[in-house]
């Protein structure tokens, strides 16, 4: 148990206990008399004690022996308060010293009272041995570990480091970023025995690397034993990436080291796996998604950690993967939001594997068709090489790009009465003769946003004033926010009472095509029903972006429509023409080269940044100008940042008590916009009715380290202290716009 100057543990949260499951509805039966169904019961409760077998209990040990080496546990708790952020020492009983190793699952008595010199009771809570020591700086009598849940070392020395040093970095608990990292406990996956370690495939064959410059080299470095460190910008067309990162997977794996891929999402993970698996078979690797189970998912991370299966390639939480030997740390996409975990404190895959590769000294392959502003500062820093295609070669395998503006839309009559300006119904016709054409709408829905038709007032619901929505055609109107319906609408500025659609979703976009395209089948992709993949054959495929389908037999779309560029460009973010950028990418890169006809065209002003980058192909420059500009305001990357919100009161005590770095910058506090009752809420925004503000400190490179360190002191001080409410703080937060 922890010493007299710990905080107490009686400070901290208690968990609540599960509550039991409800039964099955009543019978319409007549009820039973009351002794007889009591005895029912009763005889039912038997039958299943003896079904089920007996669970071990907690014990409290008191007056046990103690083991007679190492009689001390230190103990990682299972509270994720930051101040709470530190080791707790119990003692070992002697019946529990061979299963109570470092790295196991544990039950501990946490939140005691002091009871003649030593802590007692306490509800019972998990945790994890870090180590076994021979004395504890405790003085007086600690408390015995209650239960070995598992003998299984799951939070290995190597893991714990990783999560130590991504706990600091975000400022966040240990306790947090471990539960990130290891996965729940399913005690059926733990006694079955993973599978024997296949031998070390041969190093694949160069395939699509010889198109980059570099590429070979950097292929034979990974199975030469070699660390280095890349930025690839991957060519368009078809699924050629998938590929060309499992031969980067299977060249580490033939240099007796392991692989680790992180993939935005199942599809693109699955993609990986089924070209690994082409490749060199399917034993030497497991895919870890959420998509498995939580059995089967557990039973591959066991396999894993056991140094059965050295290659893993998953989604977000698989870049903990405790993988023996790292010698690759390859991320896809990096710019994708679902990179950065919503749960405390909210890491990005892209810095935990930079960490791992910096750590484990492996090497670290940042991979996807565009390019971020923190890929550009990896190489403009010297940290990391690019591998990129010559021109000439771009110019052959990408689609050709055209634009409509916004001024050539509005003098279209076609783009008038069906949105789409007769270039685009074109473009579509030519590529329905030879294949799908992939339709890209920023917004899913039918119409989710309407105005009023006589002043263009913004159409709101008159109990919350969210945004009014069509459903279909024909449908009630209802409230986005709180779902209620509005059937006598009229507008509160001019007494109008019809309306016209501001914003149109992917279903309404699909109903118009059908009518463009009577004889053409039209099929949508987004939201709950993401298609993984479409025939290869003439077809409207609807899309909301980054659900695109892939065309089957490999052979791309004939053709693409981008439209409603604005609505990704107009968004009031400081990266909504990166984001923007990156999703037209995302679809054009579906698109059959420009020698067989591939066509791309985008409904966007023609002039501005992105669109003359997507129009010329070229990711790479579009990231440098953005860091140039970022350099010239001082925002991250080029600097270091963390955003503290909370109440007014809160967010000024904390910067208040905060001992910034040198050149520490504090902008704001501003005001954080209200959210109403109904409105989904994101991570860190205010509870409904609350005022809340937000202020941004801002620090030069290297200064990162020292920013979280003092702001996580003054909250640990202030929650220690309980001073009054408490900020939220997060570190280099995506949306500073």
């Amino acid at each position: 148990m922890p010493d007299g100057s710990e905080t107490r543990a009686s400070e901290s949260a208690e968990a609540s206990e599960p509550s039991a499951p409800h039964g099955p509805p009543a019978s319409p039966e007549p009820p039973e008399p009351p002794e007889q169904l009591a005895l029912i019961r009763e005889t039912v409760r038997e039958h299943k004690k003896r079904q089920q077998p007996a669970k071990a209990k907690p014990r409290t040990w008191r007056g046990a022996d103690l083991a007679s080496g190492l009689p001390v546990a230190r103990v990682l708790v299972d509270k994720g308060l930051v101040h709470l952020d530190h080791y707790f020492d119990y003692a070992v009983p002697a019946a529990m010293d061979e299963e109570a190793q470092p790295g196991v699952r544990v039950r501990v008595r946490f939140g005691a009272g002091e009871r003649e010199g030593r802590r007692e009771g306490g509800k019972l809570t998990n945790g994890f041995i870090v180590e076994r020591r021979a004395d504890s700086d405790f003085p007086g009598k600690l408390a015995p570990l209650a239960q070995v849940l598992s003998p299984e070392p799951v939070l290995g020395p190597g893991l714990l480091q990783l999560c130590r040093a991504v706990a600091d970095r975000y400022a966040g608990s240990l306790a947090d970023v471990v539960q990130l990292a290891v996965p729940p406990r399913r005690a059926r996956a733990e006694r079955k025995a993973s599978p024997k370690r296949r031998p070390r495939p041969k190093a694949p064959e160069p395939g699509g690397w010889g198109r980059y410059e570099q590429g070979e080299a950097f292929l034979g470095a990974l199975a030469g034993k070699e660390a280095p460190r890349a930025v690839w910008t991957a060519l368009p067309g078809r699924e050629s990436w998938a590929d060309e990162l499992a031969r980067a997977i299977a060249a580490t794996l033939s240099s007796g080291r392991g692989a680790l891929a992180v993939l935005p999402d199942g599809r693109a993970a699955a993609r990986v796996d089924a070209a690994l698996t082409a490749l060199i078979g399917g034993d030497h690797h497991v895919l870890l998604t959420a998509d498995a189970g939580p059995e089967a998912r557990y039973e591959r991370w066991l396999a894993v950690n056991r140094g059965a299966v050295r290659a893993v390639v998953g989604t977000r939480a698989a870049m903990f993967a405790p993988v023996r030997k790292l010698g690759l740390a390859a991320i896809w996409e990096d710019g994708d939001s679902s990179h950065s975990d919503d749960r405390a404190p909210q890491p990005h895959a892209r810095e935990v594997l930079l960490q791992r590769a910096v750590t484990e000294q492996a090497a670290f392959l940042l991979g996807a068709h565009g390019c971020t502003v923190e890929a550009a500062q990896l190489v403009e820093s010297g940290f990391a090489r690019p591998l990129v295609a010559d021109r000439s070669l771009v110019r052959v395998v990408a689609p050709l790009i055209r634009t409509v503006g916004d001024r050539d839309e509005a003098r279209d009559a076609a783009a008038r009465s069906a949105r789409l300006p007769s270039l685009a119904w074109n473009v579509a016709r030519d590529g329905l003769e030879r294949g799908p054409v992939l339709v890209q709408v920023p917004r899913r829905g039918y119409v989710p946003r309407l105005s009023c038709e006589r002043c263009r007032e913004p159409a709101r619901c008159p109990q919350c004033a969210g945004p009014l929505e069509a459903a279909g055609e024909g449908a009630e109107l209802r409230c986005g926010w709180c779902a209620r319906g509005v059937p006598d609408w009229r507008c509160p500025e001019c007494g109008g009472a019809r309306l016209r659609g501001r914003v149109f979703g992917a279903r309404r976009t699909a109903e118009e095509l059908g009518r463009a395209f009577p004889a053409v089948p039209v099929r949508t992709s987004g939201g709950d029903h993401v298609l993984d993949t479409v025939p290869d054959r003439p077809a409207l495929i609807v899309s909301t972006p980054g659900a695109e389908p892939v065309p089957e037999a490999g052979s791309g779309y004939a053709a693409a429509l981008l439209l409603d560029g604005w609505a990704l460009l107009g968004r009031p973010d400081l990266r909504a023409g990166e984001e923007a950028f990156r999703r037209w990418l995302g679809a054009a890169s579906l698109v059959r080269p420009q020698g067989e006809g591939g066509s791309v065209v985008i409904v966007a002003e023609e002039t501005l940044r992105p669109v003359q980058a997507l129009v010329r192909w070229d990711p790479v420059g579009h990231a440098r100008r953005e860091l140039a500009d970022r350099a010239e305001l001082g925002f991250p990357p080029v600097s270091r940042m963390a955003a503290v919100t909370g109440t007014p009161e809160a967010v000024a005590a904390l910067l208040g008590a905060a001992e910034l770095p040198e050149r520490a910058e504090v902008l704001g506090p501003v005001p954080l916009q209200v959210v109403e009752r109904g409105q989904p809420r994101r991570p860190g925004d205010p509870p409904p009715g609350e005022r809340w503000e937000r202020a941004l400190v801002r620090v030069p490179t290297g200064s990162g380290a020292a920013l979280a360190a003092s702001l996580k002191t003054a909250l640990v001080s202030r929650l220690t202290r309980r001073e009054g409410p408490v900020a939220h703080v997060r570190i280099d937060p995506p949306d500073i716009g």
